[in-house]
């Protein structure tokens, strides 16, 4: 997306004009004559007050798309549910458009966000335990893995990949058992996030390449 495809919002220029005299506020707040501010200072502001016109004007834009797409969405399922008694999506809500000519699709993908509940501390202790009395038997991996799991990261949050990544093991132990059933009475869906992603190809057989809109993966 080029500059000349939408518009930057206004920002202030940081000056103020008093009986004449040119001033700008510095980080405190203090008011200083312009003519005191080094030359590279004052481009310094100027570019970052340029960048952050476009920026926030292209956020404003990607919220409006946003809404747009899930009203469009909406009245589309509505005529649906009017026309043909039917419905759209699948399991939490996600769903797939799809052009007539199958070169674009529309995803929208709901994400729950998990919490842990107390119990998962029992869980541990359990693991804990069969780790304990498997000792050499034990195949390092599961280790490694029961390690990463109940480790917490820099933030202090469990590593929920991790966690996931233990209820797949198929291990007969009926602690074992018992331990993933904590863990997953642990399990609290605290939230959840809808996420619209695009996509478009060239040909039917061809790949689908996403359509960025994240800047940082731009």
């Amino acid at each position: 997306m080029t500059h000349s495809s939408y518009r930057p919002a206004p920002i202030e220029d940081g000056r103020e004009i008093i009986n004449d005299d040119v001033y700008m506020r510095d980080g405190r707040g203090r008011l200083t004559q312009i003519d005191l501010i080094r030359p590279q200072d004052q481009l310094q502001d100027e570019t970052v007050r340029k960048i952050m016109g476009y920026a926030v004007a292209l956020s404003e834009q990607v919220a409006r798309f946003k809404q747009h797409t899930f009203d469009d969405i909406g009245a589309f399922e509505a005529i649906l549910a009017q026309e043909y008694e039917a419905s759209l999506g699948g399991a939490k809500g996600n769903k797939t458009l799809m052009s007539f000519d199958g070169l674009y699709k529309v995803q929208v993908q709901v994400s729950d966000s998990v919490d842990f509940g107390p119990e998962l501390q029992i869980a541990k202790t359990l693991v804990d335990e069969c780790l304990n009395e498997w000792a050499a038997e034990s195949r390092p991996e599961i280790r490694s893995i029961v390690t990463r799991a109940f480790n917490t990261d820099k933030a202090g949050q469990i590593n929920r990949s991790e966690i996931f990544m233990l209820l797949r093991l198929e291990i007969a132990d009926p602690r074992w058992k018992q331990a993933m059933s904590a863990i997953r009475d642990a399990m609290r869906v605290v939230g959840s996030k809808t996420y619209i992603r695009c996509y478009r190809r060239d040909r039917h057989d061809g790949p689908w390449q996403a359509v960025t809109i994240d800047l940082a993966k731009a």
